[in-house]
């Protein structure tokens, strides 16, 4: 069995799909709004050098994503420990190396992967934009813009991912996401930039 398959079993036996699925959104979400929250800042700030700003999102987005994975692993064990002993005083057996024992090690450290990996994906991919700048790359727009938009593009990926799941329409969710983003910078133009 492959891992990736071997993966899917343990989420599948503990039923802790969903429980993914709201982490990596929630998460994802959190990276998105902390790194927009982070580049407004800096646009209605005094201009301050690109790698100074690139190295502060840059460790905003690795406390994210520790973040994530510590905070989730530590919960989801406890969980894990507590639904498998009472599974186990049920059963009035060990079941430390059954398949639900291998999963009640296993799940807290893939859904805390996902919890801190979904903002720090995230945060890295709205912080492109800053690195090709740094770089050297001629971007269409001032490349705190640019990351800008790519943090209003993926809250709305994130939204249309939620509705895809929900059986909301696709295209409500993303609308519904974006303005979150769009109110959040907002309030960080008018209220920070005065």
């Amino acid at each position: 069995m492959s891992l990736f398959r071997q993966a899917l079993f343990l989420l599948d036996i503990t039923r802790s799909q969903g429980i993914v699925r709201r982490y990596f959104v929630v998460n994802g979400f959190d990276g998105a709004l902390t790194m927009l929250g982070l580049i407004m800042g800096f646009i209605v700030s005094e201009p301050v050098d690109l790698s100074m700003i690139i190295s502060v999102c840059l460790g905003a987005a690795i406390a994210l994503g520790m973040s994530g994975i510590s905070s989730a692993y530590i919960s989801e064990s406890a969980e894990r420990k507590y639904a498998l002993g009472k599974l186990e005083r049920s059963m009035i057996s060990d079941l430390h190396g059954s398949a639900h024992g291998v999963a009640s090690r296993w799940v807290p450290l893939l859904i805390g992967l996902v919890n801190g990996l979904a903002p720090l994906i995230i945060s890295l991919l709205i912080l492109l934009p800053l690195w090709l700048a740094h770089a050297g790359v001629n971007l269409p727009f001032p490349p705190l813009y640019a990351a800008s938009f790519v943090a209003l593009l993926l809250t709305f990926l994130l939204g249309v991912f939620l509705g895809r799941i929900s059986g909301v329409t696709w295209l409500r969710s993303g609308i519904q996401t974006l303005l979150v983003a769009l109110i959040t910078a907002s309030l960080i133009y008018f209220l920070a930039g005065n």
